[in-house]
């Protein structure tokens, strides 16, 4: 194959799961080897490595991210099934979060709330554009529900995939250094704020470190997938009206 017909087949390579599948893989499981070599210290995330990796290779090939994204769906699928099966731990731990429950659910509304509506109010004062405001809202819920609340309320799919995934792995990075300066030692708390603010990532991250951290990171997970499919689609358009009034 010459080199002008390979340029001119690389969009529908770049677009086909033969390609961004396998691509996705290889990057993830370099970027998970040398995160297991540097001891998981929390800034060798795999996730961030492997996911500034792809960026850097797709800026040099020019290839726009809708096109990768386009062949990387079974990927995206997989997020479902994978956020369904982390409830394994809670079963595990069922009678304990009986006990719990009224302290769990308030703590997880007001967890929520707090930051699907900080992120909109901070992102209205500094101007953006109400459709980024939109697609702020959800991005404490993990990639699969966002994306689907942010499509209900008016928001930017890709926007929220992005503000999701930093969102995530800013709670990885910070997640440990911010609980030892406050004090917080209790897993259990620590997990749940996890799970609360940084949703997959995070969750993934506690469950590293403890299991009880990872049991009660998973909780809080589903449990602002649930709040926030309920929530967000009844509070943000009022919000929105109110705010560009």
């Amino acid at each position: 194959m010459t080199l002008a017909s390979s340029i001119e087949h690389w969009p529908a390579l770049a677009a086909s799961p033969a390609f961004a599948v396998p691509i996705t893989v290889v990057a993830y499981l370099l970027a998970n080897r040398v995160y297991e070599r540097c001891g998981r210290a929390s800034m060798a995330n795999p996730v961030l490595w492997s996911v500034a990796a792809l960026a850097g290779a797709f800026l040099l090939s020019g290839t726009p991210y809708p096109l990768y994204f386009a062949g990387a769906q079974p990927i995206h699928f997989l997020l479902g099934p994978a956020v369904v099966a982390l409830a394994w731990p809670l079963w595990e731990r069922l009678h304990e979060l009986r006990q719990r429950a009224w302290a769990i659910t308030a703590s997880a509304l007001a967890g929520g709330l707090a930051g699907a509506l900080s992120a909109v109010l901070i992102g209205w004062a500094l101007g953006l554009p109400p459709e980024v405001l939109r697609s702020l809202a959800p991005k404490s819920v993990t990639a699969a529900a966002a994306i689907s609340i942010s499509e209900q309320i008016g928001g930017i799919a890709n926007l929220t995939t992005l503000f999701t995934l930093l969102t995530g792995l800013i709670g990885a990075l910070t997640a440990k250094p911010l609980f030892d300066a406050l004090g917080v030692a209790a897993m259990p708390i620590r997990g749940f704020a996890m799970g609360t603010a940084a949703h997959g990532l995070g969750s993934a991250r506690a469950l590293q470190v403890d299991p009880d951290c990872g049991a009660y990171a998973v909780l809080a997970l589903l449990m602002q997938v649930v709040l926030a499919s309920v929530l967000l689609p009844w509070l943000v358009p009022p919000l929105m009206r109110w705010l560009l009034a």
